[in-house]
């Protein structure tokens, strides 16, 4: 999705709405460690989603670690962002709350 906001984008903030969008859509919540310049680290919230050709495995992608829903919205609260979907059935972003409809 791209950062300019269509007037048919809908912005996820409620828990139980977030986690039935990505489930219908077969994903599954992951969490990327990510250095900055300083060597610090910190969290960068993900949506692995599995293809028809490709299902999920847990530890498909080395940069991504598995996690449960509850840490990872509990690290989105913590962030303060929510789930921006578009028109079409699979497009999202993460932005913040303040962007919210």
């Amino acid at each position: 999705m791209t950062d300019s906001k269509s007037s048919t984008d809908k912005t996820l903030i409620r828990h139980r709405d977030i986690q039935n969008w990505v489930a219908d859509r077969h994903g599954v919540p992951a969490i990327a460690r990510i250095r900055n310049r300083f060597g610090e680290e910190r969290a960068q919230l993900k949506l692995r989603f599995a293809r028809a050709d490709k299902p999920v495995a847990p530890g498909a992608q080395d940069d991504l670690s598995p996690c449960s829903w509850t840490a990872w919205l509990a690290e989105l609260d913590r962030q303060q962002l929510a789930l921006r979907i578009g028109p079409d059935t699979d497009g999202f972003e993460l932005v913040e709350r303040s962007q919210a409809n």
